[in-house]
């Protein structure tokens, strides 16, 4: 082997590591979050569990990814502990599907069949199809398949590659005397162990040593422990991962490394007694690709066979590794590692979001308590929670436009920019709670006393806010068109309702009924609780504008106007339900006999 061959080597490693990784990406892209879905909703019992990994990993080629999913689910509260045990015991199963696949290059025969097996074959026939769905076929998905197949042709050209350039290793002596050495199968599991964790993937490690297996120079009696070894290199993934993360996903971590250590010890310390008892002729045998898949497949297989059943004992094994801190954790929101799996990352920015709603609107109801009876308690606990409010909009707006920038279908990137924008309303509306405690404050400070008639007024505006906020946040949670239909015409009235109680209110200060101190805090309220209704508007109007197909928010809020049977309709309910009471106007009955002012039906544009 000279220069040039190592070369050739190289660039068929790199090629393969490449394809590999391509393939693996547009797989996880192209399952559309079904698969990422399926394994954070999965029961309990130990075989559906260990199917779902199974499943999930032989489709994503990569144990490691799906780990690291898992890990992500843990730490989120997605998924339990017991259940995570099972998905990573059978991630171990599922990737070994990849070396069933790298198998096909050592298929040898003359038949028109068994040629047409041979990747030299077909991959050419793959890589035609899918440069053809990348580079001419409109949208994501068409292209996720070609880079699939691209991906698959890139790797299995790879593998050739590698194989070719290093077959000429096997007349060199000290290549033979290194695989001599990996006899001693502690030997072989370290060289296993490292070569993975390096590389970070079972899967491409395996189809290394398959390649190297074309020099005729790997017996399986090397093979095994260094196939045994990778299960353990595999780990450092999910290790690397956990860091950061809540004690239960550093405990799947642990888990996963737990299970590969124990299954490598019990089925190293049987290879060992047979090697020395029996010495099987076949460990002399020189590995071909397909026994190395059949090797991996049987041991992964049955370290499963041993340790599915003992999945209890595991568990409160790594509840002694991990201990329970002495001080509680905090609540984990978001988890970057939920952004591998887009459809579980925007399920979760639902859940925040909706959290965060319920801070919001809360405080902006505790406020309106503190308007009607003011205490310190109250005015605490709106401040605290326009804080989470805050805390919430920076961490899950941050979080979704990190999820934005990743190739996601257009309806996920639709409902993703309708939570952003919904989330700033949310903070705005945290806020003008706090604005709203500020004043009654200042009132209760100042023993400052609205008159009558101006508490009837503003008890009216408070109810219609209070509903608005209570529509658009069925609205916003739930995705309802018809709730949504509903806030527009309830703005209109509060609008017409701000304008009406400061009209009002002018006319009482000018007869002297109320002070010039009083008219300023009476306009901040009004300004607070028609700003209120105003995001409620967008909340909602989000809502329709996505349904409708994006494109414009103001539009959809202006097509909802546009829609004057419906709209007047629900306007002509709201405007009677809050009607003012006709004798808070300062002129009397005879100016406004109906006290509708600006309420009028015959106003509605």
């Amino acid at each position: 082997m000279d220069i040039f061959d190592l070369l050739t080597m190289i660039g068929g490693l790199s090629l393969f590591l490449f394809g590999m990784t391509v393939m693996g990406q547009a797989l996880e892209r192209r399952a559309g979050g079904q698969l990422e879905a399926l394994l954070s909703r999965f029961t309990s019992r130990k075989l559906v569990g260990v199917l779902t990994g199974l499943v999930v990993t032989a489709v994503i080629q990569s144990s490691s990814a799906t780990t690291v999913m898992v890990i992500g689910f843990v730490n989120s509260g997605l998924m339990s502990l017991r259940q995570a045990i099972y998905v990573i015991m059978g991630a171990n199963v599922g990737t070994t599907v990849t070396a069933w696949i790298l198998s096909l290059a050592g298929i040898d025969g003359g038949s028109f069949w068994l040629r047409l097996l041979k990747p030299s074959s077909f991959t050419p026939v793959l890589a035609l199809v899918g440069i053809i769905f990348y580079m001419f076929r409109k949208g994501r998905r068409n292209q996720d398949t070609g880079l699939i197949l691209l991906g698959f042709a890139t790797l299995m050209f790879g593998m050739e590659t590698m194989s070719g350039a290093v077959a000429g290793l096997g007349e060199q002596p000290w290549f033979r005397q290194l695989f001599v050495v990996f006899q001693n199968p502690v030997l072989g599991v370290l060289a296993g162990a490292v070569l993975t964790a390096v590389i970070q993937s079972s899967s491409a490690s395996v189809g290394i040593l398959q390649a190297l297996a074309a020099t005729g120079q790997i017996t399986y009696g090397a093979a095994a422990p260094i196939i045994m070894g990778q299960n353990i290199g595999t780990c450092a993934t999910a290790m690397l991962s956990s860091v950061g993360t809540n004690r239960n996903a550093r405990r799947a971590a642990v888990v996963h490394l737990l299970f590969n250590v124990i299954g490598t010890l019990v089925w190293l310390t049987v290879f060992c007694l047979v090697k020395w008892a029996a010495a099987p002729a076949v460990l002399e045998e020189s590995a071909t690709l397909l026994g190395i898949a059949g090797v991996h497949t049987a041991f992964n297989l049955l370290c499963a066979a041993v340790l599915v059943p003992l999945s209890g004992v595991l568990e409160r094994a790594v509840d002694r590794l991990v201990p329970d801190g002495e001080e509680p954790e905090a609540p984990v929101e978001l988890d970057p590692r939920l952004l591998s799996a887009p459809a579980v990352a925007l399920d979760r920015c639902r859940e925040v979001a909706a959290e965060m709603a319920g801070e919001a609107v809360g405080g902006l109801r505790e406020a309106l308590a503190a308007l009607k009876s003011y205490t310190p308690e109250l005015a605490q606990s709106v401040r605290r929670r326009e804080e989470r409010t805050d805390h919430y909009e920076d961490s899950l707006g941050t979080y979704l436009i990190q999820l934005s920038a990743r190739p996601i279908g257009r309806g996920a990137s639709a409902e993703a920019a309708r939570l952003l924008r919904g989330i700033s309303d949310l903070e705005r509306i945290g806020d003008h709670g706090v604005n709203l405690v500020e004043s009654a404050e200042e009132m209760a400070q100042h023993k400052t006393v609205l008159t009558g008639a101006a508490r009837e007024e503003l008890w009216v505006l408070m109810g219609a806010v209070e509903e608005i906020m209570t529509l658009a946040l069925g609205a916003f949670l739930e995705k309802d068109p018809d709730l949504a239909a509903r806030v527009e015409p309830l703005e209109e009235v509060v609008d017409r309702l701000k304008e009406e109680l400061r009209g009002r209110h002018i006319l009482r200060m000018q007869r002297g009924e109320c002070s010039m101190e009083t008219g300023f805090i009476w306009s901040d309220l009004l300004t607070d609780l028609e700003r209120v209704a105003d995001h409620c508007s967008n909340l909602a109007g989000g809502v329709t504008d996505m349904l409708r197909g994006g494109g414009s928010l103001h539009g959809s809020l202006r097509d909802l106007r546009e829609d004057s049977e419906t709209f007047r309709r629900a306007f002509e309910e709201f405007r009677r339900k809050y009607a003012l009471p006709e004798g808070s106007h300062p002129a009397g009955d005879k100016k406004n006999p109906g006290g509708g002012g600006l309420l009028r039906a015959d106003v509605v544009s």
